[in-house]
């Protein structure tokens, strides 16, 4: 049988400067031992015992991603990330903190959720995402309608997702989808709630740089 739906894109940069020999001596011995399966899988098979498993969607330089999984050595952390440069420095922070409670696609994070079964996550991240501002280019984002339903069939009845951006055309393309789907409610009781950071995230080097064109927003949404 013909599969119906072509090989995913993943739009962007995957590579700009060359690796540094120790990160890309990472990629070569690290990364292939954490490799989520390439095939339909039960995320608690890979660290029997997680107390939750969490979703971080391009996770850039793995900061943020580390330095949760430090903090809650008792959850299982699957991240997804197609920039190599990413990715390299994500096994490095990951090796430097002798971390084993993380797993790494070095790919489209639509792939890695396309294996995973239903209400299998406690906690998806998407922080600060490729904004893609000009109109033409607004289908490549990751937050569709499409993705949100994937976070809908993936997430656990109460389990919480957090979106992040420095761009107000994103922020609100974000919410609009996020709330026109009906598993889900945003949080937020005050301005505050998405004006300052949640007391439990992490600031990274990206987000300091503060490219974007307003202060970072913060979007926790919730489950039904």
């Amino acid at each position: 049988m013909t599969d119906a739906h072509p090989p995913l894109r993943s739009y962007g940069r995957l590579k700009t400067r060359t690796i540094k020999p120790r990160q890309a001596a990472l990629m070569e011995t690290l990364l292939p031992t954490l490799r989520p399966p390439a095939e339909p899988f039960d995320p608690r098979a890979l660290m029997p015992g997680a107390k939750e498993v969490w979703l971080e969607i391009g996770f850039g330089g793995g900061e943020h991603m580390a330095a949760q999984a430090a903090r809650a050595p008792d959850v299982l952390i699957l991240g997804a990330e197609p920039f190599q440069n990413g990715v390299a420095s994500a096994l490095r922070h990951i090796d430097e903190a002798g971390l084993t409670n993380v797993r790494v696609l070095d790919g489209d994070a639509r792939e890695l959720m396309a294996h995973l079964p239903d209400a299998c996550l406690e906690r998806v991240f998407v922080l600060f995402p490729d904004p893609w501002p000009k109109t033409r280019h607004n289908k490549r984002r990751i937050v569709q309608a499409e993705t949100v339903a994937e976070f809908g069939r993936l997430l656990k009845p109460g389990g919480k997702l957090r979106f992040a951006s420095d761009w107000a055309d994103y922020v609100d393309w974000s919410l609009l989808r996020f709330t026109a789907n009906p598993v889900f409610a945003w949080t937020a009781g005050r301005a505050d709630d998405w004006r300052m950071p949640p007391a439990d995230h992490i600031t990274t080097r990206y987000e300091e740089k503060r490219l974007g064109d307003c202060a970072p927003v913060f979007l926790d949404i919730k489950r039904a």
